[in-house]
Formats: C-alpha cells, structure tokens, sequence
C-alpha cells in the first residue's frame, strides 16, 4: 500500500528490536531460577490466551459482533494509502510495519526467554524462533489469498487455544508438576482447551438464543 522499502525497513527494525531485547534480558533471566520464570511467563501466557480465547468465544456464540473484515482491510488500507504524501522517509508505513511486528513478536520473545532460560538454550531457542518466523514469511507468501479467506475468529480461536496450552503447561512446570508424557502433554492441554472452549461457545450461543 505504501511501498515495500518502508514496510521492510519497519520489519527489520522491529525484529532488531525484539533481538535486542532476547539479548538484554535473556542473560540477566538465565540467573534466575527456572521455575519462577516458567511460572511467570506462563502467566502472561495464559493470560494472553485467555483474552483471546474469551472474545473469540462471544464472537462465535454471537454475543458480540463478529468482525466485517473486508471492510476493515478496506478501511485500513485507505487509511494509509491517504495518510499524506509519498515523499522522503515515509515514517508511517515504517512505523506501522514496526507496531505490528512488536507487538506480534512479544509473545514469541518470552517463548524464547523461557526455553533459553534453561541450561544455556538461548542461542538454540533463538535461532528457532528466526526459523520459525523464515517458514511463516515464506508459506504466508506463498498461500496467502487461501490464508485470507479463513475467518479471523477461527484463527484467533486456534491461536488462544494453542497460548492458554503453553501458559498452563509451563505454570505447571513452574509449581514442579511432571506432566505425563512431558513436552507431550501440551497436545493434550490444547484439546481440554479446545473442548472446554467449545462447550462455552456453544452454551454462551443457546444463552444468547434463549
């Protein structure tokens, strides 16, 4: 919309960002105890998800209104399109390329933190999350028109699934329960997530009807 020199240069500086904060604080995190950090990330873990899995339970039982996205893509889009001027430093689209991928990759920061956290994994935990976020580029590139036409409910529904999986699991890590099966058991959560989410949207949708 505004041009790919400044949406790149945002992205990098977003990602220059969250690096340095994996640098800043993953060394001063590796001092403490792994189980308070796995205990308060989980937390913030839950908590994301849970907000997330929250409105994405009223949107599906249809308490709150769903989202008309192709409007507000149109809206956005106009929006930036008539912000001012293509000229010089086009600050807005770098800043907005910036916003997004901060605020997207916060989530994936304290992923990190925790895994690196543990025996030194910090360069491993890092250089899976760049691989992580390479295959994510390189498959929204190429099958992002499909990607577009899933319901942005149902994609916030999976994702407060798979975050309230990961918070609970490690709150568990943190409080020294063994979970059967170890790092296995987040599949398992994720289903009891995925059930228990279910039955509400479906309770919440015959509350709403009745």
């Amino acid at each position: 919309m505004r041009g790919w020199r400044p949406a790149l240069a945002g992205t990098a500086a977003g990602l220059a960002f969250l690096a340095l904060l994996v640098l800043a604080f993953g060394p001063l995190l590796a001092r403490m105890p792994i189980r308070y950090l796995q205990l308060s990330i989980g937390v913030l873990l839950l908590l994301f998800g849970m907000r997330w899995l929250r409105k994405a339970i009223l949107r599906e039982a249809g308490v709150i209104a769903l989202h008309d996205e192709a409007a507000a893509f149109a809206d956005q889009s106009a929006a930036l399109r008539a912000a001012h001027p293509r000229r010089g430093w086009d600050a807005i689209a770098v800043i907005t390329a910036f916003k997004a991928v901060v605020l997207e990759g916060l989530e994936v920061v304290f992923i990190v933190l925790a895994v690196g956290a543990a025996g030194g994994l910090l360069l491993p935990a890092s250089l899976g999350a760049l691989a992580a976020c390479a295959l994510v580029a390189i498959v929204g590139c190429a099958v992002h028109r499909p990607l577009a036409r899933i319901p942005e409910n149902t994609l916030k529904f999976a994702v407060g699934v798979l975050l309230s999986a990961f918070g609970a699991f490690w709150i568990g890590e943190g409080l020294g329960f063994r979970w059967p099966g170890e790092d296995l058991a987040i599949l398992g959560i994720a289903a009891l997530f995925l059930a228990a989410a279910s039955a509400a949207a479906l309770l919440a949708r015959r509350e709403s009807a009745g």
